[in-house]
C-alpha cells in the first residue's frame, strides 16, 4: 500500500479502533478522558477523526486510561495514520537511545481517596485556571501529600477545558543528573530528539503549540535545571507546569504554593469521636486503619490515643498512613508508645522505595543538603515546639574546627533547611520576631542524627543555658509592666523550658533550682501548677547549694498550696526556712516566711499569719522584693479577718499602690479584690463592682484563669445583692466554668464570706426560678475565657447578657 494511500485511510482505522476499545472497556469518553488525563473535546475529537494524528504520549495516555494489555497497545499505536507500524514497514532509521527512564504520561490514579484537601485542591485548582500561573511549585516535607494534591488538581484542571491537549505526568525522582530533565521529559511523551537539536530544544518544539499541563514530581533534587524550565515556560505559550519540590525553583514566574501538614484534633485530652473525625488528620488516620483492619473502631476510649498518634505525627498524611497500617496487629494505644519503630519498618510495596518509611523519606531529604546544613538541623532538633533566630544562633553554631557552623552563617544554613522544607517558619512569632520549627517527625529524625555525630551533650548544655538566661529575665520582668507579654513569650517557650530543665536535673543541679525559682511566677499564674510541683520536686532530688535549696523548697510549697494541698506545702515552707537560717539566704527565708504566714491563714489562725508576715516583710523590703507588695496585702487580709477594718485598709491600699508603681498587674489585682472585700463588708456595692471588674480586665490581660475565677465569683455574690439576678446567674457559670479549667483555687488566701456567696445564690435563684437559673448559668458555663472575660469586666455590650 502506497504511504498517501495509508494516511488517507488511517484517520477512520484510529478513530474506529479507540472507539471500540472504549466500548469494550464499558467507558464513556468522559471517563476515559479523565482516566487518561485528557479532555472530553480531546478523546471526542480523536474518535471523529478530526484530529489525524494523536501525538504518542497521548496513545500512551489513551492506552493507560483503557487498561490495555501489550497487544492492546500495539494494536492502537498501529492504527496511528504515518507510523511505520501501521504500514507494516521497518522504521527507516534506527532509533535513539532511550532517554532516562522515568514514569509513564497518564494520572496516575490512586487506590484510596483524597482526604482532608478540599481547601488546598480547590485554591491549587483555581491557581491553574489562571493564565499568569504558569509555572507552579507545590512545596512542602517529605509525607505532606504533594504528589497526590498535584495529580487530583491536574485531573480538576481537565474539565476546564484549557488543556485541550491534555496533561502529561512525569515522575523525576530516579533522574539523577539535572542535565537530563529535558532527555527523561522527552522520553516519558514518547517524542524522539531531532538530529542537530538538544533534548531543551526538542522539547520546546514539542510543546510550543500546545495547550498543555507538564506535572513534573520530585523536582527537589534537579534544582539546576530549574532554569531550563522557566525558559520552556516563555517559549511555550500554551504550557504549564506543576511541579513537586521539598524546596522551591527559585526562578522568575515560579509560584510556590505551601502544601500544609492536615489539621489536627482539637485536643488529645478526651475528645470525643466526632473531635476526631472532624479533623482531616483524624479522618485520615481511621479511613485508612479501618481499610487495614476490618475490625478497627474508633471508640470514646481509644480517641484520645488516635488524636494523640495525629499530634505526635505533626498531620504528615504519609505518616498517618504508616501508622495506620500498623493498626492490623496494634491497638493505638500501644502503637502510641512504640510510634516512632511503626515509622521505621516497611510497608507500602506499591510506594516509591522512598516513601516505603518515614525514615526513608526523611534520607531522602537529608541527602541533599550539604554538611553544615546537616550539622545545624541536628543541632536544631533539640528545640521543642518552636525557636527564634537568635536562640537558633546561639545554640546552632559551631562548637570547634573549621568547617563547622559560623554564628553568623547560622541565618543562610536555615534559609536552606527552611527552602527544603525541613524548618518551617511562622512570621507571627509573637515579639521574639520570626519563628521557626520542626514537624515532629522531622525533629525525632534530626535528633537521631545529632546523637549520631556525637554532638547532643554540648547541644542542649547551649540549649540549656539560653533559657535560663531567658527564665532569668523574666524572672524579673515578670514583677513590672512587660507581665503579660513575658507570660505570653513563657508559654511559647514552655515546650523549651521543660526540655531546658529535664536535661539540667539529669545533669546540672544548681541550674535546676535557678530555673525553678525564675519560673514559678510563670507556673502559678498560668495555672501550671501541677508541672511546676513536679519539677520542683524533681529539683529538690539534685545536689543543690542551700541556698537554692530553700528557694525551691519555697516553689515547691507554693504549688502544692495553690492545689490547696497544705500540709505538705507548710512541712517544705518549714524545711526551707530552717536551710535558708543556717545559709543565711535572706531571699529563702523572707519566703518561706510569707508561705508559713499562708499556712496559717489557710487553718485560721489569722494571729500566727500576721506574725508571720510582719517577720517577712522587713527582709522582703531590705532585698527589694516585689514579694513585699504582697506581704502588705496580706497583712491587711488578716487585720480584715480579726475585724480591724481600718488597718486593713491602709495596708492593702498602701501594697496596691507599690504594685501600681511597678505596673505589677498580678500584685495588684490581688490588692484590688482585698479592697473589693471590704467594700462589700461596708455594704458599698457600687465600689466593690468597679474594683472586681477592672481586676477582670487586669486576668484578662494575664490569662489567669484561676483568678478571673474568684473575680467572677464575687461579681456574681455582688450582683445578686443589687439585684441582677440573671447577671448573677451567669457570673456563677461563667466562675465555675473557669476555676474548673484550672482544676485548683489556687488564690486560697482570698477570704470572701462564704455566707454571703451562699445567700447571693440563692436569692437569684428565687427570683428567676429553677429552670431560668440553670438556663443562664449554662450560658456562663459556654462562655470562652474572652467571652467571660468581656461579661466581667461590664463591657457585654453585645452578648447572651447584653439585655441584662
Amino acid at each position: 500500500m502506497e504511504r498517501r494511500e495509508f494516511e488517507k485511510e488511517a484517520p477512520g482505522a484510529f478513530a474506529g479502533r479507540l472507539r471500540e476499545l472504549r466500548t469494550a472497556a464499558g467507558l464513556t469518553q468522559e471517563e476515559l478522558a479523565e482516566r487518561a488525563g485528557l479532555s472530553p473535546n480531546a478523546v471526542g475529537a480523536l474518535e471523529r477523526g478530526q484530529r489525524r494524528r494523536p501525538y504518542p504520549h497521548t496513545v500512551r495516555a489513551l492506552a493507560d486510561g483503557l487498561g490495555l494489555g501489550e497487544e492492546g497497545r500495539a494494536s492502537l499505536l498501529a492504527a496511528v495514520p504515518g507510523r511505520p507500524e501501521a504500514a507494516g514497514r521497518a522504521p527507516e532509521k534506527p532509533p535513539a537511545a532511550d532517554p532516562p527512564t522515568a514514569s509513564s504520561t497518564a494520572l496516575p490514579y490512586p487506590a484510596t481517596s483524597l482526604v482532608g484537601r478540599g481547601r488546598e485542591l480547590g485554591e491549587v485548582a483555581g491557581l491553574l485556571a489562571q493564565p499568569e500561573a504558569r509555572l507552579l511549585t507545590l512545596t512542602g516535607t517529605g509525607g505532606v501529600g504533594k504528589t497526590r494534591l498535584a495529580v487530583e488538581a491536574a485531573r480538576a484542571s481537565l474539565t476546564s477545558g484549557r488543556f485541550s491537549d491534555g496533561v502529561a505526568f512525569v515522575s523525576l525522582a530516579p533522574i539523577e543528573d539535572p542535565a537530563l530533565v529535558a532527555q527523561a521529559v522527552l522520553g516519558s511523551l514518547g517524542a524522539a530528539i531531532p538530529d542537530g537539536l538538544t533534548p531543551y530544544e526538542a522539547l520546546a518544539g514539542h510543546l510550543r503549540e500546545k495547550e498543555f499541563l507538564l506535572v513534573l514530581d520530585n523536582l527537589e533534587h534537579l534544582l539546576a535545571a530549574a532554569p531550563e524550565l522557566a525558559g520552556l515556560v516563555e517559549v511555550c505559550p500554551g504550557l504549564t507546569v506543576l511541579a513537586t519540590s521539598r524546596a522551591p525553583l527559585r526562578v522568575r514566574g515560579e509560584i510556590e504554593y505551601p502544601v500544609p501538614p492536615l489539621a489536627l484534633p482539637p485536643t488529645t485530652r478526651s475528645p470525643s469521636e466526632g473531635e476526631v473525625t472532624g479533623s482531616p488528620a483524624g479522618t485520615l488516620f481511621v479511613e485508612r486503619a479501618r481499610a487495614t483492619s476490618s475490625g478497627f473502631r474508633l471508640t470514646r476510649q481509644n480517641a484520645a490515643d488516635v488524636a494523640a498518634i495525629c499530634w505526635r505525627l505533626a498531620g504528615l498524611p504519609l505518616a498517618l498512613e504508616l501508622a495506620a497500617a500498623k493498626t492490623k496487629f496494634l491497638d493505638p494505644a500501644t502503637l502510641l508508645s512504640r510510634l516512632d519503630r511503626a515509622l521505621s519498618t516497611t510497608w507500602g510495596r506499591d510506594l516509591p522505595e522512598r516513601q516505603r518509611t518515614m525514615r526513608a523519606t526523611l534520607d531522602w531529604s537529608f541527602g541533599l543538603l550539604g554538611e553544615q546544613e546537616r550539622r545545624l538541623l541536628g543541632r536544631l532538633s533539640v528545640f521543642v515546639g518552636g525557636f527564634s533566630l537568635p536562640a537558633a544562633e546561639a545554640v546552632g553554631a559551631g562548637f570547634n574546627a573549621a568547617g563547622d557552623v559560623d554564628a553568623g552563617a547560622v541565618i543562610d544554613h536555615l534559609g536552606t533547611l527552611v527552602e527544603q522544607s525541613l524548618v518551617t517558619v511562622d512570621p507571627n512569632g509573637g515579639d521574639d520576631g520570626t519563628r521557626f520549627r520542626m514537624l515532629e517527625p522531622v525533629r525525632q529524625y534530626a535528633l537521631e542524627k545529632l546523637v549520631e555525630g556525637g554532638e547532643e551533650g554540648e547541644t542542649r548544655g547551649r540549649h540549656a543555658a539560653y533559657y535560663l538566661a531567658l527564665a532569668e529575665r523574666a524572672g524579673v520582668e515578670l514583677w513590672g509592666p512587660g507581665q503579660g507579654e513575658w507570660l505570653e513569650r513563657l508559654e511559647r517557650e514552655n515546650g523549651n523550658l521543660r526540655a531546658a530543665l529535664a536535661w539540667t536535673i539529669d545533669s546540672g543541679a544548681e541550674t535546676a533550682g535557678r530555673f525553678c525559682y525564675a519560673l514559678w511566677l510563670f507556673w502559678w499564674a498560668r495555672g501550671h501548677h501541677g508541672e511546676g510541683r513536679r519539677w520542683s520536686e524533681a529539683a529538690l532530688g539534685c545536689d543543690l547549694p542551700p541556698a537554692w535549696r530553700a528557694r525551691v523548697l519555697s516553689v515547691s510549697a507554693a504549688m502544692f498550696y495553690a492545689a490547696n494541698d497544705h500540709a505538705p506545702a507548710e512541712e517544705r515552707w518549714s524545711a526551707g526556712l530552717s536551710v535558708s537560717l543556717e545559709g543565711g539566704d535572706r531571699i529563702g527565708e523572707s519566703y518561706c516566711r510569707s508561705g508559713l504566714g499562708l499556712a496559717r491563714l489557710a487553718r485560721g489562725d489569722h494571729e500566727a499569719a500576721a506574725a508571720r508576715f510582719g517577720e517577712a516583710l522587713p527582709l522582703l523590703e531590705e532585698c527589694r522584693d516585689p514579694l513585699s507588695s504582697l506581704a502588705r496585702v496580706w497583712i491587711g487580709t488578716t487585720s480584715l479577718l480579726r475585724g480591724d477594718a481600718e488597718r486593713a485598709e491602709r495596708e492593702i491600699e498602701e501594697g496596691l499602690s507599690s504594685a501600681r508603681s511597678r505596673g505589677d498587674t498580678l500584685c495588684t489585682y490581688v490588692g484590688l479584690y482585698n479592697l473589693a472585700q471590704l467594700a462589700i463588708s461596708r455594704g458599698d456595692l457600687g465600689l466593690a463592682a468597679t474594683t472586681l471588674e477592672e481586676g477582670v480586665r487586669l486576668s484578662g490581660h494575664t490569662k489567669d484563669r484561676a483568678n478571673l475565677a474568684h473575680f467572677l465569683d464575687a461579681l456574681s455574690a455582688v450582683a445578686a445583692l443589687r439585684g441582677e439576678a440573671e447577671r448573677s446567674a451567669v457570673l456563677i457559670g461563667a466562675a465555675e466554668e473557669s476555676l474548673r479549667e484550672v482544676g485548683a483555687p489556687v488564690y486560697n488566701f482570698y477570704a470572701p464570706d462564704p455566707s454571703l456567696k451562699e445567700r447571693a445564690s440563692s436569692e437569684a435563684r428565687a427570683s428567676l426560678g429553677d429552670a431560668a437559673f440553670e438556663e443562664l448559668r449554662e450560658q456562663g458555663l459556654s462562655m470562652t475565657f474572652e467571652d467571660a472575660v468581656t461579661l466581667g469586666a461590664g463591657t457585654d455590650a453585645n452578648g447572651p447578657t447584653a439585655a441584662l
